[in-house]
């Protein structure tokens, strides 16, 4: 940029100074007649030039000629007129260097900027080249604050989910006794039951970082990505272990393999190898427990739900009315009511 702003001041610049008076032919000639001209520039039909001595308010001046007005005549009048005469060619080389080269100088540039000095960002998955890196949201143990006391309704399953608790609290524990907590974890039900939450509240119990993903975030349009994805995320949580990984809707990516032709499915399916290659490459006490989410568990692909991987399945149902009494008085914790609600009758 330096470069380029010396060569447009160099390329423009001109020895009479910035801001001339343009005068009418009629003024120049009055001006040429009494010899008040004292230096004069013609380039083609555009005259500059400085006055001997300041006339009115101005000392520069500039006077457009029409086409084919100056003739020999004319220039030889001239030039007898005025004390300092030069004729100078247009220069038409620097403007035709910026015009013409400069902007193929810009485009390396430009493809810099976007490539290879965005790869460099911490994070990178705003850049152009980090499609690979995982949209995964981690809630750190300070954040994640949600526990089973927020989570009402589903009693049961926060029953089942205790020994989760258990172990990332106290793996050794587990261990010693031989014990063995399951890798994944799968909870099924209708939308709104409460499984996101519950995942969280695992979580919070047991203070560790949560990661949350939706399965469609690993699909996109180029391919390797999704696969790309699976394997930072599980490279994240190995970082965080002990922790959770919580995969919401993993029937976007987890559905049943040869379903379907084209690009898309296939980008799908490397995408599921690749989630369940990395569930059977870590090891039991390694405190990673991975959570997934479905409200169609009649498309997953088989292999999920083989042992060592999804082999814990968690059914959420839709609340009774014990349940849904019991959602009010969570949400209502923070609200001032009056001495006459019910909340069993609301």
């Amino acid at each position: 940029m330096l470069i380029l702003s010396v060569l447009l001041f160099t390329s423009y610049r001109r020895p009479w100074g910035s801001s001339p008076r343009l005068i009418d032919m009629g003024r120049f000639d009055e001006h040429l007649s009494r010899g008040e001209i004292g230096k004069a520039w013609l380039t083609d039909n555009e005259l500059k030039g400085t006055l001997a001595k300041p006339v009115a308010d101005y000392t520069r001046f500039t006077v457009v000629f029409p086409p084919d007005y100056l003739d020999r005549q004319k220039v030889d009048e001239i030039r007898a007129k005025v004390q300092q005469f030069e004729v100078k060619p247009r220069n038409d080389f620097w403007p035709a260097v910026i015009l013409n080269i400069v902007p193929w100088l810009l485009l390396p540039l430009l493809i810099w900027f976007l490539f290879f000095r965005q790869v460099r960002i911490p994070g990178g998955t705003g850049s152009v080249l980090a499609f690979g890196k995982s949209r995964a949201k981690l809630a750190s143990k300070d954040r994640t604050r949600v526990t089973f006391d927020d989570v009402a309704g589903v009693d049961e399953a926060k029953q089942e989910v205790r020994e989760i608790v258990e172990f990332l609290k106290n793996p050794s524990k587990f261990q010693r006794l031989g014990g063995r907590i399951p890798r994944g974890v799968m909870l099924i039900g209708p939308p709104g039951t409460g499984k996101t939450l519950l995942a969280k509240a695992i979580a919070g119990e047991a203070d560790v970082p949560f990661f949350s993903i939706c399965g469609a975030d690993f699909v996109e349009m180029f391919v390797g990505v999704g696969a790309s994805r699976v394997r930072d995320l599980f490279r994240q949580a190995k970082e965080n272990s002990p922790c959770i990984v919580f995969l919401d809707e993993v029937d976007a990516v987890g559905r049943r393999r040869g379903s379907g032709l084209g690009g898309g499915h296939d980008e799908r399916e490397q995408t599921l190898n690749a989630i369940l290659v990395e569930m059977d490459g870590f090891e039991r006490d390694e405190g990673i427990i991975t959570i997934a989410a479905t409200n169609r568990p009649d498309v997953l692909d088989p292999a999920l739900l083989r042992p060592g991987r999804f082999d814990r399945e968690i059914v959420l149902d839709l609340a009774d009315i014990k349940g849904r009494e019991e959602i009010l008085r969570v949400h209502a914790r923070k609200v001032k009511l009056g001495p006459d609600v019910d909340l069993k009758v609301l």
